[in-house]
Protein backbone atom coordinates (compact mmCIF):
# COMPACT_ATOMS: atom_id res chain seq x y z
CA UNK A 1 0.00 0.00 0.00
CA UNK A 2 1.53 3.27 -1.27
CA UNK A 3 1.42 6.32 1.42
CA UNK A 4 -0.72 9.44 -0.02
CA UNK A 5 1.64 12.57 -1.00
CA UNK A 6 0.83 15.88 -1.22
CA UNK A 7 1.78 18.03 -3.71
CA UNK A 8 2.30 21.87 -2.42
CA UNK A 9 1.31 24.88 -4.89
CA UNK A 10 2.11 27.95 -3.61
CA UNK A 11 0.35 30.84 -5.46
CA UNK A 12 1.80 34.42 -5.20
CA UNK A 13 0.52 37.88 -7.14
CA UNK A 14 3.55 39.92 -6.80
CA UNK A 15 3.55 43.56 -5.80
CA UNK A 16 5.71 46.26 -7.53
CA UNK A 17 8.59 48.47 -6.14
CA UNK A 18 8.09 52.36 -5.26
CA UNK A 19 11.08 54.28 -7.01
CA UNK A 20 13.14 53.60 -4.15
CA UNK A 21 12.64 50.15 -4.18
CA UNK A 22 10.78 49.51 -1.51
CA UNK A 23 7.43 46.62 -2.17
CA UNK A 24 4.27 49.03 -2.06
CA UNK A 25 1.79 47.16 0.20
CA UNK A 26 -0.93 47.93 2.19
CA UNK A 27 -2.98 46.88 4.95
CA UNK A 28 -5.97 46.83 2.82
CA UNK A 29 -5.69 46.99 -0.65
CA UNK A 30 -8.31 48.11 -3.21
CA UNK A 31 -8.75 45.95 -6.22
CA UNK A 32 -9.06 41.97 -5.62
CA UNK A 33 -6.56 39.79 -8.02
CA UNK A 34 -9.15 37.97 -10.08
CA UNK A 35 -5.85 35.99 -11.65
CA UNK A 36 -5.12 34.70 -8.22
CA UNK A 37 -8.83 34.07 -7.43
CA UNK A 38 -9.18 32.01 -11.11
CA UNK A 39 -5.75 30.28 -10.67
CA UNK A 40 -6.69 29.21 -7.20
CA UNK A 41 -10.48 28.29 -8.31
CA UNK A 42 -8.55 25.98 -11.16
CA UNK A 43 -6.06 24.14 -8.99
CA UNK A 44 -9.12 23.36 -6.88
CA UNK A 45 -10.46 22.00 -9.52
CA UNK A 46 -7.41 19.47 -10.56
CA UNK A 47 -7.22 18.69 -6.87
CA UNK A 48 -11.18 17.38 -6.60
CA UNK A 49 -10.16 15.61 -9.91
CA UNK A 50 -6.73 14.22 -8.92
CA UNK A 51 -5.06 14.89 -11.63
CA UNK A 52 -1.79 13.66 -10.35
CA UNK A 53 -3.30 10.39 -9.42
CA UNK A 54 -5.45 9.06 -6.34
CA UNK A 55 -2.70 9.03 -4.09
CA UNK A 56 -1.20 12.44 -4.54
CA UNK A 57 -3.55 15.36 -2.98
CA UNK A 58 -3.14 18.76 -3.85
CA UNK A 59 -2.68 21.57 -1.28
CA UNK A 60 -2.98 25.19 -2.66
CA UNK A 61 -1.87 28.37 -0.97
CA UNK A 62 -2.91 31.95 -2.12
CA UNK A 63 -0.55 35.38 -1.27
CA UNK A 64 -1.69 38.64 -2.77
CA UNK A 65 1.67 40.98 -2.19
CA UNK A 66 -0.25 44.18 -2.32
CA UNK A 67 -1.75 43.28 1.01
CA UNK A 68 0.41 40.47 2.68
CA UNK A 69 4.28 40.11 3.15
CA UNK A 70 5.14 36.87 1.40
CA UNK A 71 7.47 34.41 3.66
CA UNK A 72 9.63 33.77 1.72
CA UNK A 73 11.87 31.48 3.67
CA UNK A 74 8.97 30.06 5.12
CA UNK A 75 8.10 28.64 1.79
CA UNK A 76 11.01 27.50 1.31
CA UNK A 77 11.85 25.57 4.39
CA UNK A 78 8.14 23.95 4.09
CA UNK A 79 8.32 22.80 0.73
CA UNK A 80 12.11 21.58 0.93
CA UNK A 81 11.01 19.47 4.27
CA UNK A 82 7.84 18.27 2.23
CA UNK A 83 9.97 17.36 -0.76
CA UNK A 84 7.55 18.20 -3.69
CA UNK A 85 6.08 21.28 -4.77
CA UNK A 86 6.16 24.43 -6.65
CA UNK A 87 5.90 28.20 -7.08
CA UNK A 88 3.05 29.98 -9.27
CA UNK A 89 3.95 33.79 -9.69
CA UNK A 90 0.16 34.78 -11.56
CA UNK A 91 -0.98 37.66 -13.25
CA UNK A 92 2.09 39.57 -13.35
CA UNK A 93 2.29 42.96 -15.21
CA UNK A 94 5.21 44.50 -16.63
CA UNK A 95 5.60 47.02 -14.00
CA UNK A 96 5.18 44.13 -11.34
CA UNK A 97 8.00 41.89 -13.37
CA UNK A 98 11.38 43.33 -11.39
CA UNK A 99 9.55 42.40 -8.29
CA UNK A 100 8.60 38.79 -9.73
CA UNK A 101 11.64 37.69 -10.98
CA UNK A 102 13.29 39.08 -7.61
CA UNK A 103 10.86 36.18 -5.93
CA UNK A 104 11.67 34.06 -8.68
CA UNK A 105 15.91 34.40 -8.17
CA UNK A 106 15.23 33.96 -4.44
CA UNK A 107 12.81 30.12 -4.80
CA UNK A 108 15.00 29.20 -7.87
CA UNK A 109 18.61 29.58 -5.66
CA UNK A 110 16.63 26.93 -3.30
CA UNK A 111 16.16 24.88 -6.55
CA UNK A 112 12.12 25.52 -5.93
CA UNK A 113 10.28 25.01 -9.27
CA UNK A 114 8.58 28.09 -10.33
CA UNK A 115 6.26 29.04 -12.85
CA UNK A 116 5.22 32.48 -14.18
CA UNK A 117 2.34 33.96 -16.22
CA UNK A 118 0.53 37.22 -16.48
CA UNK A 119 -0.02 39.95 -18.86
CA UNK A 120 3.48 40.64 -19.40
CA UNK A 121 4.98 37.81 -20.49
CA UNK A 122 1.84 36.55 -22.42
CA UNK A 123 1.99 40.00 -23.69
CA UNK A 124 5.70 40.04 -25.02
CA UNK A 125 5.42 36.45 -26.25
CA UNK A 126 2.29 37.79 -28.84
CA UNK A 127 3.61 40.72 -30.19
CA UNK A 128 7.22 41.20 -30.31
CA UNK A 129 9.28 39.23 -32.63
CA UNK A 130 11.66 38.19 -30.23
CA UNK A 131 12.18 37.87 -26.50
CA UNK A 132 13.01 40.41 -24.41
CA UNK A 133 16.29 40.14 -22.35
CA UNK A 134 14.11 40.18 -18.72
CA UNK A 135 12.29 36.88 -20.01
CA UNK A 136 15.18 35.46 -21.25
CA UNK A 137 16.98 36.33 -18.23
CA UNK A 138 14.60 34.51 -16.44
CA UNK A 139 14.54 31.50 -18.77
CA UNK A 140 18.05 31.09 -17.53
CA UNK A 141 17.17 31.20 -14.13
CA UNK A 142 15.16 28.05 -14.44
CA UNK A 143 12.07 29.76 -14.45
CA UNK A 144 9.17 28.22 -16.66
CA UNK A 145 7.07 30.96 -18.73
CA UNK A 146 3.67 30.34 -18.88
CA UNK A 147 1.70 32.04 -21.84
CA UNK A 148 -2.14 32.29 -22.25
CA UNK A 149 -4.82 31.07 -20.47
CA UNK A 150 -4.57 28.55 -18.04
CA UNK A 151 -8.41 26.41 -18.31
CA UNK A 152 -7.83 23.36 -20.09
CA UNK A 153 -3.89 23.34 -19.56
CA UNK A 154 -3.31 23.30 -15.92
CA UNK A 155 -3.42 19.66 -15.17
CA UNK A 156 -0.41 19.41 -17.96
CA UNK A 157 1.81 21.80 -16.19
CA UNK A 158 0.97 20.32 -12.59
CA UNK A 159 1.78 16.82 -14.24
CA UNK A 160 5.00 18.48 -15.53
CA UNK A 161 6.03 19.92 -12.39
CA UNK A 162 5.25 17.00 -10.40
CA UNK A 163 7.19 14.43 -12.19
CA UNK A 164 10.56 17.24 -12.13
CA UNK A 165 9.95 17.71 -15.91
CA UNK A 166 8.93 20.98 -16.63
CA UNK A 167 9.70 22.97 -19.85
CA UNK A 168 10.92 26.56 -20.41
CA UNK A 169 8.21 27.93 -22.09
CA UNK A 170 4.35 26.84 -22.35
CA UNK A 171 2.54 28.51 -25.02
CA UNK A 172 -0.85 28.78 -25.11
CA UNK A 173 -1.87 32.09 -26.97
CA UNK A 174 -3.47 30.29 -29.94
CA UNK A 175 -5.62 28.33 -27.59
CA UNK A 176 -8.65 29.95 -26.61
CA UNK A 177 -10.49 28.10 -24.20
CA UNK A 178 -14.37 28.33 -23.40
CA UNK A 179 -15.57 29.72 -20.71
CA UNK A 180 -18.70 27.69 -20.48
CA UNK A 181 -18.55 25.25 -17.13
CA UNK A 182 -15.05 26.24 -16.92
CA UNK A 183 -13.90 26.37 -12.57
CA UNK A 184 -14.90 29.88 -11.42
CA UNK A 185 -12.40 31.92 -9.74
CA UNK A 186 -12.40 31.86 -5.91
CA UNK A 187 -10.52 32.99 -2.71
CA UNK A 188 -11.82 32.04 0.80
CA UNK A 189 -12.95 35.15 2.72
CA UNK A 190 -9.94 34.94 5.20
CA UNK A 191 -7.93 35.85 2.01
CA UNK A 192 -10.93 38.57 0.97
CA UNK A 193 -11.07 40.43 3.90
CA UNK A 194 -7.24 41.68 2.82
CA UNK A 195 -9.08 44.02 0.41
CA UNK A 196 -11.13 47.02 1.43
CA UNK A 197 -14.07 46.51 1.47
CA UNK A 198 -14.18 42.79 1.79
CA UNK A 199 -14.19 42.73 -2.89
CA UNK A 200 -13.78 39.71 -4.49
CA UNK A 201 -13.64 38.98 -8.75
CA UNK A 202 -14.30 37.65 -11.20
CA UNK A 203 -14.33 37.81 -14.79
CA UNK A 204 -17.50 37.29 -16.73
CA UNK A 205 -16.04 37.09 -20.02
CA UNK A 206 -13.25 37.48 -22.10
CA UNK A 207 -11.87 39.19 -25.44
CA UNK A 208 -12.54 42.67 -26.64
CA UNK A 209 -13.78 43.67 -30.33
CA UNK A 210 -11.93 47.11 -30.62
CA UNK A 211 -8.58 47.89 -31.54
CA UNK A 212 -6.93 50.12 -29.28
CA UNK A 213 -3.22 49.40 -30.62
CA UNK A 214 -1.92 49.79 -26.68
CA UNK A 215 -3.80 46.76 -25.33
CA UNK A 216 -3.02 43.68 -24.67
CA UNK A 217 -6.00 42.24 -24.09
CA UNK A 218 -7.04 41.53 -27.99
CA UNK A 219 -3.36 40.12 -28.63
CA UNK A 220 -3.67 37.90 -25.34
CA UNK A 221 -7.55 37.45 -24.95
CA UNK A 222 -8.69 37.86 -28.67
CA UNK A 223 -11.53 39.74 -29.94
CA UNK A 224 -14.11 37.49 -29.80
CA UNK A 225 -16.32 37.65 -26.46
CA UNK A 226 -16.43 34.58 -24.62
CA UNK A 227 -18.31 34.18 -21.48
CA UNK A 228 -19.12 32.34 -18.75
CA UNK A 229 -22.93 31.18 -18.36
CA UNK A 230 -25.03 33.59 -16.23
CA UNK A 231 -26.14 30.18 -13.82
CA UNK A 232 -22.58 29.98 -12.92
CA UNK A 233 -22.36 33.13 -12.05
CA UNK A 234 -25.02 32.81 -9.99
CA UNK A 235 -23.59 30.08 -8.09
CA UNK A 236 -20.71 31.85 -7.27
CA UNK A 237 -22.48 35.00 -5.66
CA UNK A 238 -24.70 32.65 -3.76
CA UNK A 239 -21.84 30.46 -2.42
CA UNK A 240 -19.37 33.84 -1.85
CA UNK A 241 -23.16 35.47 0.08
CA UNK A 242 -22.77 32.65 1.89
CA UNK A 243 -19.10 33.05 3.47
CA UNK A 244 -19.98 37.00 3.90
CA UNK A 245 -18.93 38.58 0.59
CA UNK A 246 -20.85 40.69 -0.82
CA UNK A 247 -18.71 43.05 -3.25
CA UNK A 248 -17.69 42.04 -6.93
CA UNK A 249 -15.45 43.43 -9.19
CA UNK A 250 -16.81 42.00 -12.40
CA UNK A 251 -13.24 42.35 -14.15
CA UNK A 252 -14.05 41.92 -18.06
CA UNK A 253 -11.62 44.41 -19.54
CA UNK A 254 -14.94 45.85 -21.28
CA UNK A 255 -18.14 44.38 -20.08
CA UNK A 256 -20.63 46.10 -22.38
CA UNK A 257 -18.88 44.26 -24.82
CA UNK A 258 -19.71 40.97 -23.78
CA UNK A 259 -22.58 39.33 -25.80
CA UNK A 260 -24.30 37.97 -22.61
CA UNK A 261 -24.31 41.00 -20.89
CA UNK A 262 -28.05 41.13 -20.43
CA UNK A 263 -28.90 38.00 -19.49
CA UNK A 264 -25.96 38.37 -17.21
CA UNK A 265 -27.44 41.23 -15.82
CA UNK A 266 -30.72 39.58 -15.67
CA UNK A 267 -29.46 36.75 -13.23
CA UNK A 268 -27.65 39.44 -10.98
CA UNK A 269 -31.30 41.39 -11.19
CA UNK A 270 -32.64 38.01 -10.14
CA UNK A 271 -30.44 37.62 -6.82
CA UNK A 272 -31.34 40.97 -5.63
CA UNK A 273 -34.73 41.40 -5.83
CA UNK A 274 -35.73 37.69 -6.01
CA UNK A 275 -33.30 36.10 -3.71
CA UNK A 276 -33.01 39.28 -1.42
CA UNK A 277 -28.64 38.82 -2.02
CA UNK A 278 -27.78 42.57 -0.95
CA UNK A 279 -25.05 42.53 -3.46
CA UNK A 280 -23.01 45.23 -5.74
CA UNK A 281 -20.61 44.92 -8.29
CA UNK A 282 -17.58 47.45 -10.01
CA UNK A 283 -17.52 46.99 -14.07
CA UNK A 284 -15.49 48.67 -16.42
CA UNK A 285 -17.11 49.79 -19.43
CA UNK A 286 -16.53 51.98 -23.32
CA UNK A 287 -17.46 55.29 -23.66
CA UNK A 288 -20.44 54.02 -26.25
CA UNK A 289 -21.93 51.79 -24.05
CA UNK A 290 -24.58 54.33 -22.65
CA UNK A 291 -26.07 53.86 -26.70
CA UNK A 292 -27.14 50.09 -25.53
CA UNK A 293 -30.93 50.17 -25.31
CA UNK A 294 -31.10 48.86 -21.36
CA UNK A 295 -27.30 49.09 -20.55
CA UNK A 296 -27.74 51.60 -17.69
CA UNK A 297 -30.72 50.95 -16.54
CA UNK A 298 -30.06 47.44 -15.86
CA UNK A 299 -27.01 47.90 -14.61
CA UNK A 300 -28.74 50.09 -11.83
CA UNK A 301 -30.86 47.15 -11.03
CA UNK A 302 -28.34 44.61 -10.93
CA UNK A 303 -26.34 46.09 -8.38
CA UNK A 304 -23.79 48.22 -10.36
CA UNK A 305 -22.65 50.79 -7.83
CA UNK A 306 -19.07 51.83 -9.51
CA UNK A 307 -17.98 51.91 -13.32
CA UNK A 308 -14.53 52.80 -14.84
CA UNK A 309 -14.81 54.03 -18.07
CA UNK A 310 -12.62 54.34 -20.41
CA UNK A 311 -11.35 57.57 -21.86
CA UNK A 312 -7.75 57.55 -22.01
CA UNK A 313 -7.10 61.30 -23.93
CA UNK A 314 -9.41 64.05 -24.82
CA UNK A 315 -7.49 64.86 -28.39
CA UNK A 316 -8.99 63.86 -31.43
CA UNK A 317 -5.90 63.04 -33.01
CA UNK A 318 -4.29 61.03 -30.54
CA UNK A 319 -7.05 58.85 -30.05
CA UNK A 320 -7.25 58.46 -33.87
CA UNK A 321 -3.31 57.26 -33.63
CA UNK A 322 -3.96 54.79 -31.07
CA UNK A 323 -6.57 53.30 -32.71
CA UNK A 324 -9.75 54.51 -30.66
CA UNK A 325 -12.19 55.50 -33.01
CA UNK A 326 -14.80 54.48 -30.41
CA UNK A 327 -14.10 57.49 -28.65
CA UNK A 328 -15.66 60.43 -29.70
CA UNK A 329 -14.94 63.60 -27.50
CA UNK A 330 -18.04 65.30 -28.47
CA UNK A 331 -20.38 62.69 -27.42
CA UNK A 332 -18.79 62.68 -23.12
CA UNK A 333 -20.88 64.75 -22.10
CA UNK A 334 -24.32 63.46 -23.35
CA UNK A 335 -22.53 59.78 -22.06
CA UNK A 336 -21.52 61.25 -18.45
CA UNK A 337 -25.03 62.48 -18.05
CA UNK A 338 -26.43 59.14 -19.38
CA UNK A 339 -24.27 57.54 -16.57
CA UNK A 340 -25.17 60.28 -13.90
CA UNK A 341 -28.96 60.05 -14.15
CA UNK A 342 -29.25 56.49 -12.05
CA UNK A 343 -28.59 57.61 -8.85
CA UNK A 344 -26.09 55.51 -6.90
CA UNK A 345 -23.90 55.04 -9.66
CA UNK A 346 -20.28 56.71 -9.29
CA UNK A 347 -18.21 56.67 -12.52
CA UNK A 348 -14.41 56.75 -12.47
CA UNK A 349 -12.86 58.42 -15.32
CA UNK A 350 -9.11 57.05 -15.50
CA UNK A 351 -7.07 58.82 -17.99
CA UNK A 352 -5.54 55.69 -18.69
CA UNK A 353 -7.57 52.35 -19.86
CA UNK A 354 -5.26 49.78 -20.83
CA UNK A 355 -7.30 46.49 -19.37
CA UNK A 356 -8.68 45.39 -16.07
CA UNK A 357 -6.97 43.49 -13.25
CA UNK A 358 -5.50 44.81 -13.49
CA UNK A 359 -6.14 43.67 -10.53
CA UNK A 360 -5.36 40.48 -12.69
CA UNK A 361 -5.17 41.73 -15.90
CA UNK A 362 -3.53 43.97 -17.45
CA UNK A 363 -4.83 41.59 -13.38
CA UNK A 364 -5.56 42.48 -11.56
Amino acid sequence: MTTPKTFRVILIKPSRYDDTGYVIQWYRSVVPSNTLALMNGLTLDCARRRVLGDDVTISVETYDETNTIIPVAQIIGELKKAGTGMVGLVGVQTNQFPRAMDLATAFRAAEIPVVMGGFHVSGCLAMLPETPAEIQDALNKGVTIFAGEAEEHLDEVLRDAFEGKLKPVYNFLKDLPSLEGAPMPSLPYSKVRNNFGEYSSFDAGRGCPFQCSFCTIINVQGQKSRRRSPEDIAGLIRASYQQGIKRFFITDDDFARNKDWEPIFDKLIELREQEKLNVSSTIQVDTQCHKIPRFIEKAKRAGVRNVFIGLENIHPESLVGAKKRQNKIWEYRSMLQAWKEPPGIHTGLPHRYTGVHRARYCDH
